[in-house]
């Protein structure tokens, strides 16, 4: 099937196969590898990316499902000169991530979670309820919750 995705800003018409995964055409397609594949059932979360604005398990979603949305991966985070995003920042910062794997997914449904909110650190459950969406096997989450609550006064919404 055809489809056509606008992908960090950028328009994709692709031919995809109607059961291939957003996660496979994301990674084996468009080489956007910032998108992990843990467990590949909805659990952990690595996978998570921002379509139309709200976080969507990319493991979980049919690329054909897709069709004519705007999706945000890890890759598009940063600004257009490559500044990092305050989420990257923040997650530096307060030692969030340690092997990684799992960051891309954790910053992306935080990412939607302060555009959708950007009063977020004021609400401690919202913020733990963003960072129990995800499964962190190294941090503790901790860091990871006060990387969200570092980040929200510097994050306005969609950048």
């Amino acid at each position: 099937m055809k489809i056509t995705l606008e992908v960090n800003g950028t328009a994709h018409t692709l031919d995809v196969e109607p059961r291939r995964l957003l996660a496979d055409v994301l990674r084996d397609d468009l080489g956007l590898t910032g998108t992990h594949l843990g467990c590949e059932h909805g659990i952990c979360g690595a996978c998570s990316v921002l379509m139309d604005g709200e976080a969507v398990r990319a493991c979980l979603v049919l690329a054909v499902q897709c069709d004519g949305s705007s999706l945000r991966t890890v890759e598009g985070l940063a600004g257009p000169d490559g500044e990092p995003h305050p989420l990257q920042r923040a997650f530096s910062a307060e030692h969030a991530l340690q092997c990684g794997f799992c960051t891309p997914g954790f910053l992306m449904v935080a990412a939607g979670a302060l555009e959708a909110d950007p009063d977020l650190a004021d609400k401690p459950d919202a913020v733990a309820g963003v960072v129990g969406s995800n499964i962190c096997r190294c941090t503790g989450y901790e860091p990871i919750r006060r990387a969200i609550t570092r980040a929200a006064p510097v994050t306005s919404g969609p950048e």
